[in-house]
């Protein structure tokens, strides 16, 4: 018998309200929060720009408003697909499947945050049907599947980066559908199934390199449950894994040719008590997320490593991370303890592969790769199909009564949690998400009451100024200085901010007699200059 229907009717109709709440999520308010400095890039790069070509082009040393930052941010005549594809090119870690649809959205929707960030959230509905259908070929049970769809409609996490500029919610589809490709392929034995499979790394690879990781665990996967035996189906991956390997030859090109330029701030060290704090964090919010919309400090600092978060044991939060840890450890000794090999497996290398490949460098070399939520999608995914998992193999064994109702009461209070923690996002200007960008809010407010603002910055810093510009009135002007002297004549305006400087340029204003800096919001590095 089907273990859903055996359900209430009541608790299908909540677990179909449940999906209804995460689809109204992802697209509820979409421009409302902070277009953070990575989105900038996005748009940046749909539109054919290059970093540098973007910081050459925008006009310095003069006083421009809003609108003349924002037009980098929109397609013209001037710059066509090649320039588009140029422009990613120049950072070519971003792998542009994600981008190329959005410029497609761009061309016929228009070019404002709200069609940039749509790309991502129509994108993310495909996560439900393909959850499901990997449930079917790990469990053959639409129970498992229709208690993921619920779990992943409403995770934060996955409602933060469906409302994000970004190619996390394609990586997500991508690793559901390679998975789903790989378990088909390794059942069926035949060249057309492992030719899907092909087709679907290919599509993930080019939806970002970190796909890499996923395709090793699917490796790992089927030489360990082959007992590390070179098996037909083994050899077929390995032709498939390379074919689509060879699509990707033209960009690993180009990531070599700019890799000295690529990633550096991910390698930057932090300390190992600030790694697992972020860790535990990144962990609770693909559950609960909840703490972090009333509070008005910024959790990470990706910068400089120097989190101002600190637990503590007035803290809510410090109470349910254990909860969550135990929920995560008790759902994976459930699906050890009553799935076959093949499934338990399949789970356990999708999420250790991903996870310990960027975990390990950070604690031997360095870096922070490992605390950064988006990197761990591949993994995220693999916890959430055990709990989903537990939950069904609770309502489904024979237990008593009281005893399955009591983990339908359990599952109603994870999914309220993450429902709570979504109307939160959902209500919010800004998310620890938005990570260096996280105070433009707070900044731009404080400039905005000003009569005649005049905001200042260095030109090579006019990414972090067209971040902040989308929450700037149109009456503020702005002027980008290219070396470390103010030219311009400023003596029009009323009040006169320094955002976000270049240090020389920093350095040179502190040291001029002819201005006083006093810094009005250290964090949000504004000063006042008088």
């Amino acid at each position: 018998m089907n273990a859903y229907k055996t359900l209430p009717n009541y608790f299908k109709i909540f677990l179909i309200s449940v999906l209804i709440l995460g689809i109204f999520f992802r697209f509820s308010n979409l421009d409302k929060k902070v277009y953070w400095i990575d989105e900038v890039h996005t748009s940046v790069r749909v539109v054919g720009y290059r970093k540098t070509e973007f910081v050459d082009q925008v006009p310095s040393d003069r006083i421009i408003n809003v609108r003349d930052l924002q037009v980098f941010q929109r397609l013209s005549p001037e710059k066509d697909w090649l320039d588009t594809i140029n422009a990613l090119a120049g950072n070519a870690e971003h792998t542009p499947a994600y981008y190329a649809i959005a410029r497609v959205a761009m061309q016929i929707f228009g070019s404002s945050i709200t069609v940039t960030r749509g790309v991502a959230a129509v994108i993310s509905l495909f996560v439900f049907p393909c959850i499901y259908w990997l449930c079917l070929e790990l469990f053959t049970s639409p129970l498992v599947g229709a208690i993921a769809i619920a779990l992943v409609a409403v995770s934060p996490l996955h409602v933060l980066y469906a409302q994000e500029a970004r190619e996390y919610s394609l990586l997500t589809v991508t690793t559901l559908l390679a998975s789903i490709a790989l378990l088909r392929a390794n059942r069926q034995k035949t060249k057309s199934s492992w030719g899907i499979y092909a087709l679907t790394v290919a599509l993930g690879l080019y939806s970002h390199l970190i796909f890499i990781l996923v395709c090793v665990a699917h490796g790992t996967y089927l030489l360990v449950q082959a007992r590390f035996q070179i098996t037909k189906n083994f050899i077929a991956y390995i032709i498939a894994s390379l074919a689509s390997l060879i699509t990707l030859i033209p960009w690993i090109i180009l990531y070599f040719i700019n890799a000295s330029s690529i990633g550096e701030w991910t390698a930057r060290t932090i300390g190992v008590d600030t790694l697992i704090k972020r860790w535990l964090l990144n962990f609770n919010a693909l559950f609960f997320d909840i703490k972090f919309g009333y509070n008005k400090v910024r959790f990470f600092d990706i910068e400089n490593g120097n989190d101002i978060f600190q637990f503590s044991f007035s803290e809510p939060l410090l109470y349910l991370i254990p909860l969550v840890i135990v929920l995560v450890l008790y759902s994976f000794y459930v699906l050890c303890r009553n799935t076959p090999l093949s499934c338990w497996l399949f789970i356990w290398t999708l999420v250790i592969i991903p996870a310990s490949s960027l975990l390990i460098p950070d604690l031997v070399s360095g870096g922070q790769r490992s605390s950064i939520a988006r990197y761990l999608f591949p993994s995220y995914l693999g916890i959430q199909l055990a709990v989903a998992y537990l939950f069904a193999n609770r309502f489904t064994t024979s237990f008593q009564h009281w005893q399955q109702k009591a983990w339908r009461l359990i599952l109603v209070i994870v999914l309220s949690g993450g429902i709570l923690s979504c109307i939160i996002i959902n209500q919010a200007e800004t998310w620890w998400n938005k990570y260096s960008s996280y105070y433009n809010p707070e900044v731009a407010n404080i400039i905005n009451q000003t009569n005649q603002p005049l905001v200042i910055s260095s030109q090579k810093r006019v990414s972090r100024i067209t971040s902040l510009s989308y929450e700037l009135d149109t009456k503020v002007s702005i002027l980008l200085v290219s070396e470390t002297e103010i030219s311009t004549d400023i003596s029009q305006f009323s009040d006169i901010f320094l955002f976000r400087p270049e240090a020389d340029l920093l350095a040179a204003l502190e040291q001029s007699p002819n201005y006083n800096l006093e810094i009005i919001h250290p964090i949000g590095q504004l000063w006042r200059i008088r």
